[in-house]
């Protein structure tokens, strides 16, 4: 074999710097264009999220500081923020429209009703997620089934079954509807959040002897906090927020009404009266308690609603 034959054989570096070359090199250019389009859909985005805040968290100011207000400053200068704040318009609110009574029994419905619906809801889905017998799948879909009716094709038929139960105009009737308004999507998200819990703990504690409700409620319950906090939170947003079910069945005594009631009551009277810096005043009165509401259990909200997701 010649020299000749020696120097045109490729070497092992050779080839590892052929391979090398062929492999592609990633283009400079695109990474560039990338970048660019992510850092446009960001700004798109973020800006997007802003001016939906702006919508959502404007008019919510401008009803609160506007309660601070005379009448004759929101008519004359609706935009400017009040220099001498007035806070008779809440007394007005409190007092005279009733807004105090119809603010207790709402805190009193929604609490009784949202205690209730997570009491039942909870125990339902636990049994649905973590035995089998038979009809499981039937008694979830059935719950399920109960989230596609609209609140309008059902509002007849609970009138004449309240009034014949003798609790139609009544606040514990109110109770009731709510709980029943409220269990579906109740069970279907916790029935979802039960299954995604581990399932040791809960059978060590009956090797040890715990009977099914004590481990209902001394385990499963503490693990399922932030599910439980969650759907309490929408739950009574639904419900302080609910117009149609009690415009029907508590349209009787006044002193039995709820803040959407009062609040639609309050808005026809002041109207004609011209008092705005009171309707505005018990628009915050409604308004207030179901923000700080969110505020203090945001952190729970998002943990509840991710977990299942990170499981």
């Amino acid at each position: 074999m010649t020299a000749e034959t020696f120097e045109d054989t490729p070497g092992p570096a050779d080839k590892n710097s052929d391979e090398s070359a062929r492999k592609p090199v990633p283009d400079a250019a695109a990474k560039h264009r990338w970048g660019g389009e992510g850092v446009v859909l960001n700004v798109f985005s973020h800006g997007f999220l802003f001016i939906w805040a702006l919508m959502v968290a404007v008019p919510l100011l401008w009803a609160l500081w506007s309660s601070f207000k005379t009448s004759g400053d929101i008519l004359s200068h609706p935009w400017s923020l009040p220099l001498h704040p007035h806070v008779d318009s809440w007394s007005r609110a409190w007092t005279k429209a009733h807004m105090g009574r119809y603010f207790i029994n709402t805190v009193f419905v929604v609490g009784c009703s949202t205690v209730g619906t997570m009491l039942f809801g909870s125990m339902a889905a636990y049994v649905l997620a973590r035995f089998e017998f038979f009809g499981n799948r039937f008694i979830y879909f059935l719950f399920v089934g109960g989230m596609a009716f609209p609140v309008v094709m059902v509002l007849v038929p609970l009138f004449f079954v309240t009034k014949n139960l003798g609790i139609l105009n009544t606040l514990p009737g109110l109770i009731l509807v709510y709980i029943a308004y409220s269990l579906p999507f109740t069970v279907f998200f916790m029935t979802s959040f039960f299954r995604t819990l581990p399932t040791s703990v809960a059978e060590a504690a009956l090797v040890d002897g715990a009977s099914h409700t004590r481990t209902f409620f001394q385990i499963m319950v503490p693990m399922a906090k932030p599910g439980i906090i969650s759907i309490g939170i929408f739950n009574v947003l639904g419900q302080w927020n609910q117009y149609l079910l009690p415009l029907v069945l508590n349209q009787g005594d006044t002193s039995k009404w709820v803040l959407t009631q009062g609040l639609a009551d309050l808005s026809v009277q002041q109207g004609y009266q011209g008092d705005w810096s009171g309707l505005f005043a018990g628009l915050s009165i409604a308004m207030l308690p179901v923000l700080a509401v969110y505020i203090v259990f945001q952190r729970q909200v998002q943990s509840g609603l991710t977990a299942g997701a990170l499981k």
